[in-house]
């Protein structure tokens, strides 16, 4: 095999390769974006929250939002907003956790939870992407569980659930 053959069947392999990782990632961010879920994504709803006790802002509260976040994520502070606004709206609390697989942001979450350092629950929930809500109930079982990847995501998932009614007049839900 002369040196010009080598380099012609190198190229198709790379051309090869790369085919199969632009598929890849082109079927990650179809899954990501809502057209499929990957096997399992989340807790399943009705299963028990991992350590919900120790999670719950409020063990008292009727449900519960688990965010789990990335400070280094450039979509959490939209959702952490329409979640603020969201709650604004609603005219009563809806306790949240926030958790972070690393370290969590610098700047202050006014009346949520923060809990940083927390990899492993990521792995007990099964979390594929950031940001990802889980809404758990009482007695601790999972009602809800998908990625909220824009303030809208979130937004749908609360409305769906009951908990994303507005309180406001002329502000929809």
């Amino acid at each position: 095999m002369d040196f010009q053959t080598t380099i012609v069947l190198l190229t198709w392999a790379a051309i090869a390769l790369l085919a199969f990782v632009v598929a890849g990632l082109v079927r990650r961010v179809h899954l990501l974006a809502g057209g499929g879920r990957p096997a399992d994504p989340g807790p399943a709803v009705g299963a028990p929250a991992p350590h919900f006790a120790r999670l719950a802002p409020d063990p008292a509260a009727e449900r519960t939002l688990l965010l789990f976040l990335d400070a280094d994520c450039g979509a959490c502070p939209r959702v952490l907003a329409e979640l603020r606004a969201i709650r604004a709206e609603r005219g009563r609390p809806l306790p949240v956790a926030a958790l972070y697989a690393g370290r969590a942001p610098r700047e202050p979450a006014e009346d949520v939870a923060v809990h940083a350092e927390e990899a492993s629950l990521f792995e007990e929930y099964r979390i594929p992407a950031v940001p990802f809500a889980v809404l758990v109930d009482r007695s601790g079982r999972v009602r809800a569980a998908r990625p909220v990847g824009s303030p809208e995501a979130l937004r749908e998932l609360l409305a769906e659930t009951g908990e994303g009614r507005a309180t406001v007049p002329g502000r929809s839900s």
